[in-house]
């Protein structure tokens, strides 16, 4: 989708102050109306967006008016105006320019806006940072979930549980209706891989959030905590429990949050790395990116332990000993290389062991179950120990190689290896009690809201598969 980019104007003043004062002399001084003026070469277009969104929505237009944004020029339109022929036009909008209660509201000032800006038209500007972002997993996440997951391709949850819980953070693939407006199933969201109508994929403001989109907040661990949290990948408490964690507890108010892209460096601008400063920012020789799959050397989040270039879902395109070296440089901003390297000397241990010792034996004797036709494989869940072998990866699995990456211990042991000596133990005296009896699991017939659709997108998957 083409949009049409503005003449930018400059912007002067923001918000409105009043002063109250104790006396009658500082009163005088001091209580003085300091309005927002819109003038100075803006556009009328732009001047109408700005008059009817400081009154309609102050706390939208506060966010603007306090943005860098702003301050460079940038306003409604250069991020939202579209061409009258796309897809995503708000015809809802164009009620505006017939409102009597304001003087812009006449067809002079008519301009097509969309309500979805997309990483497309962030890239105006920030093309660099798009296309990074373009080939990291966050951004090609539905593709990747509607590949692996079994909640998607068994059916086994509603359409709307998917669209209150799981698309909240993966995105949905944005609809309209036959009026133009946009499907309430599937908007708002501003998931990391939502599907937008320009055919682009994400939400610049899954971490740059409305109207600020301010590189303070994406800094902070809290941003990336809003996804990245609970059983399966607690990053957030994981961090938090770790040294680095504490230190941005302790030290986090004194850290200088808004040093320009680019420049963010350890020892200068923050005392202890946060999630973006070890996966994104740049340090040393390494370069910014918002690719976060960049770095990585291991797959954790896989049921079996592999290189990013070996994940079947969604194939890194590097080489993990690159990316290794990569991160081990951020690493040593602040450790010594002996700290670094035996740090991944144990993660990689603790990779073997879980591989070897939990995940494959599990494996292998879910499939001799099937096999025997003790549990049934037309669904997932619906039998109890396929809820155990899937749990023994997705949580506990995660939570032990999780917390064994980011130095927190508790995750490591008792969130995480501690409670897979439970679940294997548990998965495996069940599972041979139904082979030695030669007895089908119990299958919940009941199994609620088993209602999802299995059709894979079409829009991501032309051929279905």
């Amino acid at each position: 989708m083409k949009r049409v980019l503005p003449v930018l104007a400059l912007i002067v003043g923001l918000g409105v102050l009043s002063y109250a004062a104790g006396d009658a002399l500082a009163q005088s001084d001091l209580s003085k109306e300091k309005e927002f003026r819109i003038e100075r070469s803006m556009s009328k277009e732009a001047m109408a967006c700005l008059d009817c969104h400081k009154r309609e929505h102050p706390g939208l237009f506060a966010d603007w008016a306090n943005s860098r944004h702003a301050s460079a020029n940038i306003t409604c339109l250069d991020c939202h105006q579209a061409e009258e022929h796309d897809g995503d036009v708000s015809r809802e909008h164009y009620k505006q320019y017939e409102r009597s209660d304001t003087k812009f509201g006449t067809k002079e000032y008519k301009t097509p806006v969309t309500a979805v800006v997309t990483p497309k038209d962030c890239s105006r500007c920030h093309p660099d940072e798009a296309k990074q972002y373009s080939r990291s997993k966050h951004a090609n996440t539905m593709e990747i979930i509607w590949k692996i997951d079994p909640w998607l391709n068994k059916g086994m949850n509603s359409d709307f549980e998917r669209a209150a819980g799981c698309y909240h953070c993966h995105g949905t693939i944005l609809k309209t209706d036959e009026n133009g407006k946009l499907d309430s199933e599937t908007w708002p969201n501003v998931g990391v891989g939502r599907v937008n109508l320009d055919g682009s994929l994400g939400s610049c403001s899954s971490c740059h959030t409305r109207h600020r989109f301010s590189v303070m907040e994406a800094r902070k661990p809290e941003a990336c905590g809003q996804c990245h949290l609970g059983p399966d990948h607690p990053q957030i408490e994981i961090y938090m429990e770790s040294k680095h964690g504490d230190i941005y507890t302790a030290f986090g108010d004194e850290y200088n949050w808004n040093s320009a892209p680019g420049t963010w460096t350890a020892g200068v601008d923050f005392r202890g790395p946060t999630c973006a400063s070890c996966h994104m920012s740049g340090s040393g020789t390494i370069m910014t990116s918002h690719d976060v799959t960049e770095r990585l050397s291991w797959e954790l989040q896989a049921p079996l332990t592999i290189r990013p270039e070996d994940f079947p879902a969604f194939p890194a395109k590097t080489d993990w000993k690159v990316e290794r070296s990569k991160m081990q440089e951020v690493c040593m901003q602040c450790h010594g290389k002996t700290w670094v390297e035996d740090h991944y000397y144990k993660l990689d241990r603790v990779v073997e062991e879980y591989n070897e010792v939990y995940f494959k034996p599990a494996k292998e004797m879910l499939g001799t179950l099937y096999e025997k036709g003790l549990l049934d494989e037309t669904r997932f869940f619906d039998e109890r120990l396929e809820v155990e072998y899937y749990e023994l990866w997705h949580h506990e699995g995660r939570r032990a190689r999780m917390g064994t990456a980011m130095m927190a211990p508790d995750y490591a042991w008792w969130h995480g290896f501690y409670e897979c000596k439970k679940r294997y133990s548990n998965f495996m005296e069940e599972a041979r009690e139904l082979i030695e009896h030669g007895k089908p699991a119990y299958k919940a017939e009941d199994f609620p809201n088993a209602t999802g659709s299995t059709e894979k997108p079409p829009m991501l998957f032309p051929d279905g598969k």
